[in-house]
């Protein structure tokens, strides 16, 4: 029997333990959700932005020439369906041009569909007489499956938003047929009729009929979609009848969740989330959810949720405010407790106050000093390698110029020989002949301008991109086809190895000084940057190329 006694204590024990651990963490789960949602009502004017983008893009369809009116019909449709739960007075404007089509296209089925989609939206501004003229007045001659569900649905709709207003059980009543009459026409396997399946048997008590629905619902569609958040609000009317706050307030927050993310302001997730907080005691939570409903209501112009919450707004505020004075008043007792403690601390800090000062007038002389050192040492740094870039230069292009000479000097030797020879064998003719040809001279200058290449664009191999990088696209500079630089490349070859005096340049390239004038005004014209800049840009080209890599190394 004591054994029995021992054993039964450590199982309740175990029992216990296992028990607070599901209840810890399905508790930070909420929290995380909870902060989640805090969060995204801080950022939800981003969602609203994503839908007006959405409504002008389809907005802009309708601009496309040749439209016909059935497809601006469409359109509108599409555009009413975003602005329903967002914008009243906007679904409402796209739905009377819509009328306007129907008639013109005397296509009385779309005039009927549009008229009961007018009813609808006219039931949330509390219109209830003018939606009942619509449904009296709905021509239904014309109806099939489709309108018929469509005329069953808004009669729902309506019906529920009086009752939301005035709590008459004939409105109650009135929903419950309607409810009926729309499953008895409903694909049973649609979203809408295993919706509307699970609201009767919440209605019937059937609750565990209704969750199952539910649960297998919410696996068929997108989470935070705006069937999630029906689906989810649903869910949370199934456990406030089975008094699982827990599971409620869960079920709650996600469906606020995916209304904020679809930029939904016809919302019911936040006033039951709201007195949730207020029972809990979470009165600042309680007023932000309230607002933001408030806010969203007035936002779309949905007089049903801000009526209905306007009267649960005044109990939150009249309890947010009497929080608020709590919160101030002890405010005000901690302000003169921190006020004795620091005048007792001021007292300190005179005293401190003077040996920081000399601390920290010997730190900020240290720091300028580590400053001015460290901008010397990155000058100094700058300069080593221009100078290094430089000698590399000047290492390659004297290397090349001694070659050059040497192979001038040995060519102008035998062509000496070759007019000695010409002369002694008195061939008067050809020796006047060779002396008056220029093609031997061309031929040479050419190859100067060939090796000139050679040589620059191996120092600077990017040197045309880089160049190209600063031109406007269809005014860049290409290279001929045997790799050669034209011209202009080879002024500003030129400039980029420091020289800059055009007369120089001209000399070089065996052109007038006006040629490489224009050629420098013709490229700066053409650039992107500044044009008082452009050459600066060409003096720095190549500075952090692999030569120079290659130089630090």
């Amino acid at each position: 029997m004591f054994r029995i006694l021992y054993h039964t204590k450590y199982i309740i024990c175990l029992f216990f333990i296992i028990f607070s651990f599901y209840e810890t963490k399905a508790e930070n789960i909420q929290n995380e959700l909870t902060r989640y949602l805090d969060k995204i009502i801080e950022n939800k004017e981003e969602f609203t932005e994503q839908k007006d983008n959405k409504i002008n893009d389809l907005k802009r369809l309708k601009n496309i020439s040749d439209i016909s009116l059935q497809q601006k019909y469409e359109i509108n449709m599409k555009i009413y369906s975003e602005y329903k739960s967002y914008i009243l007075d906007s679904a409402i404007f796209f739905l009377k041009e819509n009328l306007e089509i129907a008639k013109n296209l005397d296509n009385k089925y779309l005039y009927t569909q549009t008229s009961l989609s007018l009813a609808e939206i006219y039931s949330f501004f509390g219109w209830f007489l003018e939606c009942e003229e619509i449904i009296n007045s709905t021509d239904r001659s014309v109806f099939d499956n489709k309108l018929l569900s469509q005329y069953y649905k808004v009669c729902l709709r309506v019906y529920m938003n009086y009752n939301a207003l005035h709590f008459n059980s004939k409105y109650a009543n009135l929903q419950t047929i309607y409810r009926d009459s729309l499953i008895s026409v409903l694909d049973t396997t649609s979203y809408d009729y295993k919706l509307n399946y699970a609201f009767k048997n919440l209605n019937s008590q059937n609750v565990e009929k209704s969750k199952k629905i539910l649960i297998e619902l919410m696996e068929t569609v997108e989470p935070d979609s705006p069937s999630y958040a029906m689906i989810t609000y649903a869910l949370s009317a199934v456990y406030n009848i089975t008094n699982d706050k827990e599971l409620k307030k869960k079920y709650l927050t996600l469906s606020a969740i995916a209304d904020l993310k679809n930029a939904i302001k016809e919302n019911a997730s936040f006033q039951a989330l709201a007195f949730i907080c207020y029972e809990e005691g979470d009165i600042e939570r309680a007023f932000n959810y309230t607002q933001s409903a408030i806010e969203d209501a007035v936002f779309g112009d949905i007089q049903v949720r801000a009526a209905t919450q306007s009267k649960f707004y005044s109990i939150i505020n009249t309890a947010y405010k009497e929080k608020e004075e709590k919160a101030k008043m002890k405010i005000f007792i901690c302000f003169i407790i921190a006020g004795i403690l620091s005048v007792t601390l001021i007292i300190l800090l005179l005293f401190i106050s003077r040996q920081i000062k000399k601390v920290s007038i010997i730190k900020e002389e240290l720091f300028q000093a580590n400053e001015k050192l460290s901008l010397l040492n990155n000058q100094l740094s700058l300069n080593n390698s221009k100078l290094l870039e430089s000698n590399y230069v000047k290492e390659q292009y004297i290397a090349q110029f001694f070659d050059l000479c040497s192979d001038y000097i040995n060519k102008m030797e035998e062509f000496r020989k070759s007019l000695y020879k010409t002369a002694m064998n008195r061939q008067i003719d050809e020796l006047i002949k060779r002396l008056r040809s220029t093609a031997s001279f061309e031929y040479e200058i050419e190859e100067l301008y060939r090796h000139f290449d050679t040589i620059f664009l191996n120092i600077y191999p990017t040197f045309v991109e880089d160049l190209n990088s600063l031109l406007e696209k269809e005014e860049q500079i290409h290279p001929k086809s045997d790799g050669l630089l034209t011209k202009e490349l080879r002024i500003y070859a030129l400039l980029r190895l420091g020289i800059s005096d055009s007369s120089k340049i001209a000399s070089f390239l065996r052109c007038s000084m006006s040629t490489v004038y224009n050629y420098r005004t013709k490229m700066r014209n053409k650039s992107l940057v500044a044009r008082e800049d452009f050459e600066k840009h060409v003096m720095m080209i190549g500075e952090n190329n692999d030569y120079n890599k290659q130089i630090n190394l």
